[in-house]
């Protein structure tokens, strides 16, 4: 779920905080890195959580539809597959995934009527009243699933429920729809399938937490290597996460020996793109290019 590049963000972010608050420490940051970890995992768990429960609404809608003095043929006729199908059913049933729910306590902070509200407003679309009436199969259920999550990210209930609670949702986003996506997309839902979605130490110890510690303690390199190639830059008036990326990119071509600096530097080029200024991506590239360069040249590059 979390990729490589989403957790070179996480380091940024964190990097970014401290420039934000000189009083943070070392291990501060650190926390607030881990703690930003855990709560893209919480916030895709959450999501799927929300989806869980909106269906369960529609066993209510049922009931309450049969059980009228005076139910019309659509009320007859009205089934809850959105709830009663194997993609739902294979998420409720699994006892891993019940477990990371509960542990996380969604039930506590989430109104159930909220929930209802939510269900409401989609059953009243035009997509969800032609799936009961024609559903057919399990690509109806698929189709059906990622229309209501569509529906559910756009609702606002659900965007000041996400942005209150995580702030890493504007920047993560994308990561976990696209996890979730792949989950609605399933046949299988044996064992603790949700686990290999979760990222691995590789990923949050072996690159981010490294990359982080390190950063936190470049400066002296960051003197001695990159300031004297910022050109006609003034080091006061740079971009400050431009400055970061600078000193992460830095730190990966001196201590990650797997990573090859080409991945190195077009990796921060593309994340400059998205979180600087329009400048930023010809400015890192400019002066990355000729660290690197004088880097190799003192035999100081070591790379497999």
């Amino acid at each position: 779920m979390l990729s490589r590049r989403s957790i070179r963000v996480k380091v940024m972010q964190a990097l970014y905080s401290q420039s934000r608050d000189k009083e943070l420490k070392n291990e501060e940051v650190l926390k607030f890195y881990h703690d930003s970890v855990k709560g893209t995992i919480e916030l895709f768990l959450l999501n799927l959580y929300l989806i869980v429960e909106m269906t369960k609404v529609s066993v209510e809608d049922e009931t309450k539809r049969v059980s009228k003095y005076l139910p019309t043929d659509d009320d007859k006729s009205f089934k809850s597959t959105l709830y009663h199908n194997t993609i739902i059913k294979g998420l409720v049933n699994n006892k891993d995934l019940k477990q990371r729910f509960e542990t996380l306590k969604f039930s506590e902070f989430i109104d159930p009527d909220v929930i209802r509200t939510l269900y409401k407003s989609f059953s009243e679309t035009e997509l969800y009243i032609a799936y009961w009436h024609n559903r057919k199969s399990q690509t109806d259920d698929e189709e059906i699933l990622l229309e209501m999550y569509r529906y559910l990210r756009a609702s606002e209930v659900f965007v000041e429920l996400v942005d209150d609670r995580y702030y890493q949702w504007s920047s993560e986003k994308s990561v976990v729809i696209g996890t979730v996506k792949k989950i609605l997309k399933r046949n299988d839902f044996e064992g603790d399938f949700i686990e290999p979605y979760y990222p691995t130490d590789e990923t949050i110890i072996d690159l981010g937490e490294k990359l982080l510690k390190k950063c936190l303690t470049i400066n002296d390199e960051l003197e001695k290597y990159v300031i004297p190639n910022l050109l006609k830059w003034d080091k006061e008036r740079i971009a400050n996460v431009d400055m970061i990326f600078i000193k992460m990119s830095l730190a990966e071509v001196l201590y990650f020996e797997s990573i090859p600096c080409n991945v190195t530097l077009n990796e921060y080029v593309e994340l400059s793109k998205e979180y600087s200024t329009d400048k930023s991506k010809e400015f890192i590239n400019g002066v990355m290019d000729k660290v690197i360069r004088d880097l190799e040249e003192k035999g100081l590059v070591k790379k497999n």
